[in-house]
């Protein structure tokens, strides 16, 4: 089992919903993907979770951003169609959905209906269905239940659906969302080594900021120390980096900020 939230590490949330999920499913091997995402950040839960998927076990993966917990939104658990043994356990509120999609079709859906009561431990309130719900799901799922034991079939067009990050091409170049800020302040951009393919090796970098121009280069240590760097991240997209500093602190990005990547020789408007 893989599993991914934006509890931290500071509280004992994380622990707890190991506890359990070791509880009802004690041969379970718990893979956590990160607990460190920013709280109640979607779209930066199912970012992160788009990234890692394909290179996960097979398996049930848990992924609980859940800043409607407690509320009428759905809890749902998800299979992909070509290999059943993939079902993402989580709140329907977008940050399944890329993942899914980054591994192919949807196949059955079920909700996990409403509970107010712990499995595991004492009866308590509704704030903690990572705990109370989505572990205890998991779990079964763990242990051999089958996906329609969880609760009625959803339709799949039915779930909602993930972040859309911007990508609009231009006439000289293109204008791409900064979709994530690495903890070493690369910006990874919603752009392919493809998008900026005729812009050569030297290109205009628009930013909130300013201007800069950044050269195109295979890995960090090739940026010299006075130079912008455009590399091929491990996720195949292009990131704006600096060689051993924080491009986005030192150039003021953040995630959802535009960067326009342009030819050095476009006219500017």
């Amino acid at each position: 089992m893989s599993f991914l939230s934006d509890y931290g590490t500071d509280d004992e949330f994380v622990g707890v919903v190991k506890s359990v999920l070791r509880q009802l499913a004690r041969h379970a091997v718990v893979i956590d993907i990160t607990h460190q995402l920013p709280p109640h950040d979607v779209r930066a839960g199912a970012l992160t979770l788009q990234r890692a998927a394909p290179y996960l076990v097979p398996g049930v993966v848990l992924a609980v951003v859940d800043p409607g917990v407690g509320t009428t939104r759905r809890a749902v658990a998800v299979e992909v169609e070509h290999d059943p043994r993939w079902v993402f356990v989580g709140p329907d509120n977008g940050v399944l959905a890329p993942a899914l999609d980054a591994l192919g079709e949807r196949g059955r859906a079920v909700s996990l209906g409403d509970r107010r009561r712990s499995v595991v431990g004492p009866p308590t309130g509704a704030t903690f269905d990572g705990r109370d719900l989505f572990a205890p799901a998991a779990a079964r799922l763990c242990t051999g239940a089958d996906l329609a034991d969880l609760g009625p079939l959803i339709d799949t067009a039915s779930l909602v659906p993930g972040p859309r990050p911007s990508l609009v091409h231009k006439e000289t170049g293109v204008a791409a969302e900064v979709l994530w800020i690495d903890r070493f302040g690369n910006a990874q951009l919603a752009a392919r080594p493809e998008d900026a393919a005729d812009l050569g090796e030297l290109v205009r970098l628009i930013l909130p900021s300013g201007e800069v121009v950044a050269r195109r280069v295979a890995s960090f240590a090739d940026i010299g120390p006075d130079q912008v760097g455009l590399v091929v991240d491990s996720s195949g997209m292009i990131a704006v980096a600096l060689d051993r500093r924080s491009a986005a602190g030192e150039l003021g990005l953040a995630a959802g900020d535009e960067v326009v990547l342009d030819r050095l020789d476009a006219k500017r408007g």
